[in-house]
């Protein structure tokens, strides 16, 4: 029996971290604690797929093993190493039988973990070929969340709550949250719009913009009318469209204005041809001088009127279905005048206290930070006055009885506190990086650079935004779109 190669064993494995992505929290992980809500199941086949690529790496089977961003980020590494040495100096109090230390190996096991995302992807996308391989297995993940979506969607609104927790129980250490909002397989519903904001919906959009069809291969047609080349048009289309929906379902307010930030700024950025061209097709259906009469000009421009009122229709109808969610509602329907009961009244005020309880710890050491997963230690005593009354949440956190060690829920705000200026500066250096990467891509032509440039910068935009509401280093989707953009860039840029 021949033996598999060192290659095509990386590449199952690989396949397996993708299509388990959307399992956010995986019940059966005894070697995390109970405490810990970050648990992707694909940590199984990534731990058993990193060997093999050290493996390969060691061999010299990896092309490209060391772009600059990778160094950016050791540089990240090392800063925060530096800062949490500095900071075991500073002795912080125990809290709720916490001490030092243990946040800090859990903070640098979370951030080894992201790391360990961003080399597989890195290491494992290093042309156009590998990445669409890597992009059909994300898309088979993304399928599973829109089947059990629906699943989820249909059984809440009809009344078999029950039975769909019994189900989600089975695999994530949380069910379902207590209204009718969609989770998916993720934790919760903002975290599956996470997903899909910063994993699925860049590949889709940017095949759109690219006019690229890497889902189905076209290289055999069936016999008939409708073969795989028809097939290949509505794939990418009909994808984007579900992932929509699925986003709608959740009710996510960030997640919805991650993806439409995303959205925006890579058509601005990225667009421009496909929209010029969208134009110049919408404008071609009115034109009467190019029809010779009225039944050939009626053919041209129902179909795009007709389009012009479906996309009409489908904002319409999501704006009203949003609006049937007091908790998305709460944004226009306020009347506060001020910013803070403004944040207040639209559930905002907690994620305030926490980020402004946690800069003071940056204020006191800007240039060292307190270290790595250590600002919390401090944030009780730091809590702003104004928060001290009307919500339950910083109520139940500060109560003697809880035992939740505080974070301050935003990335920066963490990087901030806990690495002072150094660690802050070389993660957003990071960014920019792979930002930079992006726009060399869409100066390299048409076809699968323009696509890769166009997903990079909708997961650039949607990873940045995404720092403001969560601040944990181990969610996969943070890590997996920049390290495939990482990999793969300098096959189009250093030819």
């Amino acid at each position: 029996m021949k033996a598999i190669s060192s290659s095509t064993l990386a590449r199952i494995l690989w396949a397996l971290v993708l299509v388990t992505l959307p399992i956010t929290s995986f019940r059966f992980m005894p070697f995390l604690g109970s405490g810990t809500y970050v648990r992707p199941l694909a940590l199984y086949p990534l731990a058993a797929l990193l060997p093999i690529l050290l493996y390969r790496l060691f061999h010299g089977q990896i092309k490209r093993p060391w772009p600059g961003s990778l160094t950016i980020l050791l540089a990240f590494l090392l800063a925060t190493l530096a800062a949490t040495a500095i900071g075991a100096t500073m002795a912080p109090i125990e809290l709720r039988g916490v001490d030092f230390f243990d946040r800090a190996l859990r903070a640098f096991v979370t951030l080894a973990l992201g790391l360990g995302f961003f080399i597989a992807s890195l290491w494992m996308n290093q042309d156009s070929q590998d990445i669409k391989f890597s992009v059909r297995w994300i898309m088979v993940g993304l399928v599973a969340h829109l089947l059990w979506g629906a699943v989820q969607f249909i059984g809440l609104n009809t009344g078999h709550r029950k039975q769909l927790l019994q189900i989600q129980n089975l695999f994530s250490v949380r069910g379902l949250v207590k209204n009718k909002r969609v989770s998916g397989f993720a934790y919760e519903p903002s975290w599956l719009a996470g997903q899909i904001a910063t994993l699925y919906l860049p590949w889709l959009l940017g095949a759109l913009l690219a006019r690229v069809r890497t889902l189905v291969s076209t290289s055999r047609s069936t016999s008939g009318r409708f073969n795989l080349a028809t097939l290949a048009k509505f794939v990418e289309p009909l994808l984007f469209l579900a992932a929509l929906a699925l986003l709608l379902m959740t009710y996510s307010r960030s997640g919805l204005l991650i993806a439409v930030a995303g959205g925006l700024i890579t058509l601005v950025i990225a667009g421009h041809d496909a929209l010029g061209a969208a134009w110049d097709w919408l404008r071609a259906g009115f034109d009467n001088r190019a029809r010779s009469g009225k039944p050939t000009w009626l053919a041209t421009a129902l179909p795009r009127m007709f389009l012009i009122l479906a996309v009409i229709a489908a904002l319409a109808g999501a704006s009203i279905f949003l609006a049937d969610k007091g908790y998305i509602a709460a944004f226009f329907k306020s009347e506060k005048t001020d910013i803070l009961s403004y944040a207040q009244d639209v559930y905002l005020g907690p994620r305030l206290a926490y980020a402004t309880a946690a800069l003071k710890s940056f204020e006191k050491h800007p240039f060292t930070g307190v270290g790595l997963g250590a600002s919390g230690f401090e944030m009780m005593q730091n809590m702003p006055d104004w928060v001290l009354s009307g919500e339950p949440e910083i109520a139940r956190q500060m109560s003697p009885s809880s035992n939740i060690y505080p974070n301050p829920k935003n990335i920066y705000v963490r990087l901030l506190a806990e690495t002072g200026l150094p660690g802050f500066i070389l993660f957003l250096a990071f960014y920019l990086s792979l930002f930079g990467e992006s726009l060399k891509l869409l100066r390299s032509g048409p076809g699968d650079a323009r696509w890769l440039a166009a997903a990079g910068i909708f997961t650039l935009v949607a990873v940045v935004f995404q720092g403001f509401s969560q601040d944990s280093f181990a969610m996969p989707e943070m890590w997996i779109n920049l390290g495939i953009l990482a990999g793969a860039a300098a096959s189009f840029t250093h030819k």
